[in-house]
């Protein structure tokens, strides 16, 4: 089949009308028609019922709409996509992150992506922990740098960047606070600041579990929706958080003890996207992602 069969297929197949298919491929009647009766030659069926009343598709034609559709969708954006590699990477990229450290990498990826491709500006969003990813989803930011594990259906996850290991945040005058390291099992000691429910149920048990290994429960602290309200309440004495080991270099308070926690799975770290949001930028933006995190040692 010839691109000009397909389109003035698919296209009648929509407007069910030969007048409305000619104005929209821009030529005239007679030749819509020519093109579908050559086509329907070419299959040896008929596609489309014609009266003087109506248009319609056989069943035959409508498993061709149904089959050929998505596969011409798919070559229009791939020829999009190259028309657009060719030109060049345009306009903005919008990324969103959660805390210092991820910004801080975040700023490094920008900087050597702009310099690849200097006719597209990246714009950098901090994001709160009781955002989740309603940011990504209003389309306010086009990726975001996710914690693992991410399991949203309508999110692709790209592959861990960042790998950092736990610290436990502790009142600076806690009976733990003097300790060189802990274990999950020091978690039943404290109660542990709980995260905005915003953020999936999974990724909550995995980071802050309700019980220790052993399977001693782990007191509930109150809720925070941002990270800096999170260090305000352990340095009032209201609880304890498992955070990341850049922590301290950001977030360093008088009220507050980080310390490492030997047994607690790392901290891992992501772009993610909306499936309907692989843009040609976006993909640009991972594959730079990719290769900054390799070259970089966190």
């Amino acid at each position: 089949m010839e691109r000009n069969e397909i389109e003035a297929f698919l296209t009648l197949s929509e407007e069910l009308h030969f007048g409305r298919t000619a104005e929209r491929l821009r030529v005239s009647t007679a030749h819509v028609s020519k093109t579908i009766k050559g086509l329907e030659r070419q299959v040896g069926v008929a596609l489309f019922e014609r009266t003087s009343r109506k248009v319609a598709l056989t069943p035959v034609g409508r498993q061709l709409c149904e089959e050929l559709r998505p596969a011409y969708e798919q070559v229009r954006r791939s020829v999009r996509n190259a028309e657009l590699a060719g030109r060049g990477i345009q306009g903005t990229v919008r990324v969103g992150y959660f805390g210092s450290a991820g910004g801080r990498y975040l700023l490094e990826v920008a900087e050597r992506f702009e310099a690849r491709h200097p006719e597209c500006a990246v714009r950098i969003t901090e994001l709160q922990l009781s955002d989740g990813a309603n940011r990504l989803r209003s389309g306010e930011v086009d990726a975001m740098l996710c914690c693992f594990p991410m399991r949203e259906p309508d999110m692709t996850i790209g592959p861990p960047l960042i790998s950092e290991a736990k610290m436990l945040a502790v009142p600076a005058g806690h009976i733990l606070a003097h300790r060189p390291a802990l274990s999950l099992e020091d978690l039943a000691d404290a109660a542990m600041i709980q995260n905005p429910p915003q953020l999936p149920a999974y990724f909550d048990e995995f980071h802050h579990p309700r019980k220790t290994p052993s399977g001693r429960p782990i007191r509930p602290g109150p809720t925070a929706a941002t990270f800096q309200e999170i260090l305000a309440l352990v340095g009032a004495g209201k609880g304890v958080y498992l955070t990341t080991e850049q922590a301290p270099l950001f977030y360093l308070r008088p009220d507050v003890t980080f310390i490492p926690v030997t047994d607690a799975p790392p901290l891992q770290f992501g772009l993610g996207w909306l499936n309907t949001g692989l843009t040609t930028r976006v993909q640009a933006f991972a594959h730079t992602a990719s290769a900054t995190a390799t070259a970089t040692r966190f």
